[in-house]
């Protein structure tokens, strides 16, 4: 028998894995049967766009739920569930609408997973492991990923669609099975159960906050932090919606490549997110939040340099801007996951942990229609080049408005003091 702490964490990393190896499949395997399709880079930016569509309006408001109920066992094995159930247009209609659509459907209900067991493994690390504990979460969360752009390379090539459907379906109800034995203990628990009206009226509340009832987001610049996020999320999540194009398109990389080189991204993140927690506990979050968002610019810029050289040599940048973007990744998720837990009231951890996917979200609706769109327009080099812009603007931000949150970490030019931006 595992003891108690170690066989929580294998239950976390299953369901981790599980949920996004099952998401990334699904993403990168719309993406490429509608570019098989001939489909425009605008149309197949749309099956990234229809995910994080889904994400901006129901990851904040999974966490609400989860917040005020104090079930948020029960709200990640209801969402896992339902994300298992919106893949089944995918078996019965055809068309270049419906994958669309239907990852549009997973999304409101999968997207419901990272807050909660984000404000899990934020609570579970308490004040001084808090990043070493979200860097274990991170890490099974990009094995997930890994797992998922692999299983891309190679099943695509060798299976039907409905096949690989399959393996998606089977993925995300293993997922949801996996939470049932999550211990639940560690959230706050409500004086009363709220009747169905109560809890309805407490998340609109909790999500459009009245004006003063919103001094939460002013913290430390948590405000900022999220306005950052949107804009770095628009390059990376602009440029990862094109890639299943771009790299056999464009680059001219066969499935099996483009799937080891999409894998190089989540692969590095398990290696990255581990030592950027003991960074984020050790040296502070914002500089790691900062140094991240400037590598994600840096990310565009090597992807795009990617078409100036060719053979081998066109293969090794390629791989290099994936490696810049999980590095890069990783500093900005560990050190923003450990700020948000930093300033976050108790009871409301999951609500502000899902509005930083909603801030992603934000940046995934935009971002690949824009880049898309002017990738249709002036090609994807040009594109991504510009859309760099925008992570190189998030730095900026951040590294202005946002007040160092580790207790005993005070930065050049800071005051030691968590309050109102």
């Amino acid at each position: 028998m595992l003891p108690g702490d170690t066989r929580q964490r294998l239950l976390v990393a299953v369901a981790a894995a599980t949920r996004f190896g099952a998401g990334i499949l699904l993403g990168t395997g719309l993406a490429f049967y509608l570019g098989e399709n001939d489909a425009s880079a605008l149309v197949v930016g749309l099956v990234t766009t229809a995910y994080f569509l889904g994400m901006t309006v129901f990851s904040p408001f999974w966490g609400a739920v989860a917040d005020v109920t104090g079930r948020r066992r029960a709200v990640l094995v209801a969402t896992g569930l339902g994300a298992t159930l919106a893949l089944g247009p995918l078996f019965l209609f055809s068309g270049v609408w419906v994958p669309i659509l239907s990852r549009g459907l997973y999304a409101v209900f999968a997207v419901g997973f990272s807050p909660v067991m984000l404000a899990i493994a934020s609570a579970r690390g308490g004040d001084e492991g808090r990043g070493r504990s979200l860097g274990f979460f991170n890490a099974a969360r990009a094995t997930g990923f890994t797992g998922g752009q692999l299983g891309a390379g190679l099943l695509l090539g060798l299976l039907v669609p409905e096949g690989v459907y399959s393996i998606i379906v089977a993925a995300s109800l293993a997922s949801a099975l996996v939470v049932v034995f999550l211990d639940d203990s560690v959230a706050p628990q409500p004086d009363s159960q709220p009747t169905v009206g109560e809890l309805l009226a407490e998340v609109r509340r909790r999500l459009l906050p009245a004006v003063d009832d919103r001094d939460h987001l002013r913290r430390n610049g948590l405000w900022m932090l999220y306005l950052a996020l949107g804009f770095r999320n628009a390059t990376v999540i602009g440029l990862m919606g094109l890639m299943p194009v771009y790299l056999p398109g464009t680059l001219g990389l066969s499935e099996f490549a483009m799937g080891v080189l999409l894998a190089i991204n989540p692969a590095g993140q398990t290696v990255f997110m581990l030592l950027f927690g003991r960074v984020a506990d050790a040296w502070g979050r914002k500089p790691l939040v900062v140094v991240g968002m400037a590598g994600s610019g840096l990310f565009a810029l090597v992807a795009a340099a990617a078409t100036l050289v060719s053979g081998p040599l066109r293969l090794a940048v390629a791989g290099l801007s994936f490696v810049v973007v999980g590095a890069a990744y990783s500093a900005m998720t560990t050190g923003a996951l450990a700020f948000i837990g930093d300033v976050a009231p108790d009871e409301r951890e999951s609500e502000l942990m899902g509005l930083r996917s909603t801030a992603k979200g934000v940046g995934g609706v935009v971002g690949p229609v824009a880049i898309g769109g002017l990738a249709s327009l002036v090609g994807y080099p040009t594109a991504f080049a510009v859309g760099s812009s925008l992570a190189f603007l998030a730095a900026g931000l951040a590294g202005w408005k946002l007040i160092e949150s580790r207790e005993g970490v005070v930065l050049p030019g800071q005051e030691p003091v968590v309050g109102d931006d």
